[in-house]
């Protein structure tokens, strides 16, 4: 009886088995963890849904405010310059409605009683 499954065809698929796992290892190795891993050793960002790398953006060039300001710290300070606006824009109406109001009891009083 001739049987297809000796032992010696079972050790080489068994071989053949686990050097073809061992290729796919390899490859897995090689091009799914080894970028991300180079990424994150770079001090970049790994994009895992796009796999590639990003460069993060440094967040003050982006805000605009000064490198060790807090959120709140910024934000307090823009509020203060928003106030001082606001209060110069009151005194300008203010100034500007006093000029009216002068400018009216100037003109009549220059004006001849009927």
């Amino acid at each position: 009886m001739n049987r297809f499954l000796t032992a010696r065809r079972i050790g080489g698929l068994f071989f053949g088995l686990f050097a073809l796992l061992m290729v796919g290892l390899f490859i897995v190795q090689r091009f799914y963890v080894e970028p991300e891993d180079a990424c994150v050793k770079s001090g970049r960002w790994w994009y895992a849904e796009g796999r590639t790398c990003v460069q993060p953006i440094y967040l003050p060039d982006i805000t605009g405010r000064a490198e060790g300001v807090s959120r709140a710290e910024a934000s307090a300070q823009q509020n203060r310059e928003l106030v001082a606006i606001e209060d110069r824009l009151k005194r300008e109406r203010e100034a500007r409605a006093a000029a009216i109001l002068r400018d009216r009891k100037a003109y009549e009083a220059k004006l001849p009683e009927v």
